[in-house]
């Protein structure tokens, strides 16, 4: 195998190389082979977001806590994947538009952007392009096929994601509300953690802890950081059984109330589960 080069079971071997800028501001550019080795989940975006009067996409920042530090979407559906991400205890690192990935075809180069780039508690890499299905076209998908082919030679994940399922997404983003740590409140929290050893109903475990005004977020926040789990596949209601992680919990779930789905999440001045 010739260095740069990433090579599939069909097709002739492509030269890859990656562009992107450092931690610092530095761009840099490096074969391939090299990238495997570099920490793409600390780089800068490549791309900048550019806001404008009647532009048809909707661009932002999202504060993950994850990282500690705010990563960038270009549309909804990114933000909605990105809080996703920010959920998912299996990520460590995430970028956006982490590099431009460059190669040569029919005497041209070419390049690419991919939305993502994840870091696994695992130590590997996925890349990440989100599209509704329903806009692939037959030069996305070359892209993408590309994109794939460079990833699978470095041994990293690439994908394609579409919208997410929207029932879960407005759990999420209303839990995102109190992804903060300001919301743990420490022995409180350890508390309801122990509570919650057999499933229990979220209104009933931050009635226990005290106030709910004042419990329920670290509920909520606990939630987030799956200390404690809940089936987020159906509406988070005050009914809703919530149990220590790795405790068995129930599906069942009340009828009263529902998440709203919110820009921002419910601690960020989003939705709010509706009364009993």
């Amino acid at each position: 195998m010739q260095p740069g080069y990433g090579v599939q079971e069909t097709g002739a071997p492509v030269r890859f190389e990656v562009v992107f800028l450092a931690p610092d501001g530095t761009e840099e550019r490096l074969p391939l082979e090299q990238a495997a080795r570099y920490p793409f989940e600390s780089v800068l975006p490549i791309r900048s977001f550019p806001s404008f009067r009647g532009q048809r996409n909707n661009t932002g920042w999202w504060w993950t806590a994850t990282t500690g530090s705010h990563v960038g979407f270009e549309s909804w559906l990114e933000r909605d994947l990105l809080i996703g991400f920010d959920f998912d205890p299996t990520v460590t690192g995430i970028a956006s538009q982490p590099f431009w990935l460059l190669w040569h075809e029919d005497g041209r180069e070419r390049r690419h952007a991919p939305d993502f780039f994840l870091r696994h508690v695992c130590g590997t890499g996925s890349v990440i392009d989100c599209r509704p299905a329903d806009r692939i076209g037959a030069r996305d998908e070359a892209v993408f096929a590309m994109a794939a082919r460079a990833c699978s030679w470095l041994g990293w994940r690439f994908d394609v994601l579409h919208a997410p399922d929207p029932v879960r997404t407005a759990n999420l983003r209303w839990l995102s509300g109190y992804r903060h740590a300001r919301c743990g409140r420490g022995d409180l929290a350890r508390t309801a953690v122990g509570l919650a050893a057999d499933p229990v109903p979220v209104w009933e475990l931050a009635a226990i802890l005290g106030d709910p005004l004042g419990t329920l977020p670290v509920v909520f926040h606990l939630l987030w950081h799956t200390e404690l789990e809940t089936n987020l596949s159906v509406p988070l209601t005050e009914n809703s059984l919530v149990a220590a992680r790795n405790v068995v919990a129930s599906t069942a779930h009340g009828a009263q109330g529902s998440v709203q789905a919110a820009t921002e999440g419910g601690g960020d001045g989003g939705a709010r589960p509706a009364a009993g």
